[in-house]
């Protein structure tokens, strides 16, 4: 009798384990997700493109587009403020 009533128990503490296992995945999935805005959605669309020169909406801007875009970012920025220090005079 002490054998049978060892295995219920056993059973009962597999069974609970299991059920608290399930509540602790539910209460995981169950949380409400992130949704990405319109704006976030086109700049994750853009970004990876925006120096990518072989695709096919860049292949087609001239130079004097390229420079104007050069010259509104920080590289440009950063070469204009930098490009003194390296002469040798």
């Amino acid at each position: 009798m002490s054998n049978s009533f060892n295995n219920i128990k056993a059973m009962l503490q597999k069974e609970k384990e299991n059920l608290e296992f399930k509540k602790a995945v539910r209460t995981v999935y169950s949380k409400p997700r992130n949704h990405l805005t319109k704006q976030v959605a086109k700049a994750a669309k853009q970004a990876p493109g925006g120096l990518e020169c072989f695709k096919e909406e860049n292949m087609h801007y001239s130079t004097k587009d390229t420079q104007r875009w050069m010259e509104g970012t920080s590289y440009f920025e950063n070469y204009q403020a930098m490009k003194g220090q390296d002469s040798y005079e």
